[in-house]
């Protein structure tokens, strides 16, 4: 292996520890304001942003842009994300990358565990300075659409990218991993169903969560060190 390979890995894992410490950070300010009596007036501003003025029930733009943004949410549903996530371990299975499924397996359950522990631990009740426009039981702190999101097309993204050649490629799918994210955590504001502190500790959750999995499974999956096997020739 050259040195500037070495350099770019290990360039790739001071990127990843930087997510994990950037998103646990940005998890526990956001905790702080999730557990503050009354609404922060930054969460109150941007909530009301996306809504007519004068009008909480009204929100911005033409009926097809609601019907949109709620198809858009979906992508973050629990059945969304369960048959993503399904489809994706079954072909590692065909394809015989049963690590990868597994490191996969591990990510999203795992995350999913954590979502629902993290939202019991802060119990914060759903906005109700404007309306909502879709049905919604669970607490509302962290955004748990956002976090699954992060967690789940994030993991995706990486492990497509570590596999597909060319940077530029490398680039789009993790492009399009991070703008599904969030354009969801976008959606759930929109909607009215959560706070914009919700979903921002939700995305530094997932990300963080994603991040870890990944130097984890990396340092698992390795190659042993001689073990390429050599050509006879």
């Amino acid at each position: 292996m050259s040195l500037r390979f070495w350099e770019k890995i290990e360039l790739s894992v001071l990127a990843a520890g930087v997510v994990i410490a950037g998103g646990l950070w940005g998890f526990i300010e956001m905790a702080e304001v999730a557990r503050q009596t009354s609404a922060h007036g930054l969460d109150t501003e941007i909530l009301l942003a996306f809504r007519e003025p004068g009008r909480p029930d009204d929100p911005l733009g033409p009926p097809w842009l609601e019907e949109a943004v709620r198809d858009i949410t979906g992508l973050g549903s629990m059945v969304v994300l369960v048959m993503v996530t399904a489809a994706a371990i079954f072909y590692l299975l065909l394809v015989r990358r049963g690590r990868e499924a597994l490191m996969v397996l591990i990510a999203v359950g795992g995350g999913q565990v954590l979502s629902s522990l993290l939202k019991l631990g802060i119990d914060r009740p759903r906005p109700e300075l404007v309306s909502h426009l879709v049905h919604v039981q669970t607490l509302s702190f962290p955004s748990g659409h956002a976090m699954m999101s992060a967690v789940t097309y994030l993991t995706l993204g990486v492990m497509i990218a570590g596999i597909t050649p060319g940077r530029i490629t490398k680039a789009y799918v993790l492009f399009i991993a991070v703008l599904i994210t969030l354009m969801v955590g976008v959606s759930r504001i929109y909607l009215g169903v959560h706070w914009p502190s919700d979903v921002l500790a939700g995305w530094c959750a997932g990300f963080a969560w994603a991040m870890l999995c990944w130097l984890v499974a990396r340092r698992f999956m390795r190659r042993p060190t001689g073990s390429t096997p050599r050509s006879d020739g």
